[in-house]
């Protein structure tokens, strides 16, 4: 056999093995498009199923939500208000407290101390959910009820928010924290030439090169946030009902899912039906947050050569 049918042959196996690993990858990326879109057509067929036995504009404009008990009532919005409701109040804590150990992880600490303090970070993300409502009922409420003159029961959406909140820092530090490490040296090196001190190169430099990378950051967390499950019925409670008080029970949309999920509900009743027209709309928010997302990064993204 000649140098050249050498050269053939193993030209030939490798584009055997480029083909199947090709294959490979096309089969996994696949699954999870086919995945998602059974996911989509599971809510959208018991979503269609409730929807003939409930008006939609019912549904997304009633202040009533009572679908298990006498009078039935299917009006969305007061657990649509109940996520908000966590949503905004985990935002209200995560986004300040990530955003500075962000900075301070980029821009001032020691390359040992960012080397611990980030895998720790990540390590609290990896927390169950429940665990999380469990330390909310334990030491959260408690605090509160300790510490607050308002009449605050077992479940409230403040120490909901709360958890919530803390849950989600590991994810705004670490993503921002990423964007901002991959912002250019030259550029915080022009700033100190110009005389700036280390705030003023963060806050004025750093940041802005690192706006898309954060803000994306953002809209993933509050994307968890929305979709939390656990944490939130363990402490914010089953009460879907229109409040401003952060000091009373509240539901959310996830929550909901989850006390149908544990009930008797007959399979095929409306109450049933009902578990996928919530988890129709609740698709739709988080498909709407990480689009929000992939704008964001690509309007204000910045590229370095």
């Amino acid at each position: 056999m000649t140098a050249a049918d050498l050269t053939r042959d193993a030209s030939g196996i490798d584009g055997a093995k480029q083909r199947a690993i090709r294959g490979i990858f096309f089969a996994c990326a696949f699954l999870s498009v086919l995945t998602t879109l059974g996911i989509v057509v599971v809510l959208l067929e018991g979503s269609v199923d409730f929807f003939r036995d409930v008006s939609f504009v019912a549904f997304l404009t009633g202040t009533e939500w009572s679908p298990l008990i006498e009078p039935r009532e299917y009006g969305v919005l007061p657990l649509v208000w109940g996520t908000l409701v966590i949503t905004v109040g985990s935002a209200m804590i995560a986004i300040p407290v990530g955003t500075a150990t962000a900075i301070y992880l980029s821009e001032y600490a020691e390359p040992r101390v960012r080397s611990t303090i980030k895998p720790i970070l990540e390590i609290l993300a990896g927390i169950p959910t429940i665990v999380y409502g469990f330390f909310a009922l334990s030491f959260i409420t408690p605090q509160l009820q300790r510490f607050l003159p308002y009449d605050i029961g077992t479940f409230n959406a403040a120490a909901g928010a709360i958890v919530v909140g803390i849950m989600i820092i590991p994810m705004v530090s670490s993503l921002s924290e990423d964007a901002m490490h991959a912002v250019p040296d030259d550029l915080r090196e022009a700033a100190y030439g110009l005389g700036a001190t280390r705030f003023e190169v963060s806050t004025g430099v750093v940041l802005p090169a690192s706006l898309s990378g954060i803000l994306a950051s953002y809209v993933l967390a509050l994307s968890r946030a929305i979709g939390e499950t656990m944490a939130v019925t363990l402490a914010a409670g089953m009460a879907p009902q229109f409040t401003t008080s952060p000091f009373e029970p509240i539901q959310t949309m996830t929550a909901y899912m989850v006390q149908v999920g544990i009930s008797d509900v007959s399979i095929g009743s409306v109450g049933y039906q009902s578990l996928f027209a919530v988890g129709m709309t609740l698709f739709v928010m988080t498909l709407g947050m990480n689009l929000c997302s992939l704008w964001i990064r690509s309007r204000y993204r910045e590229e370095y050569r």
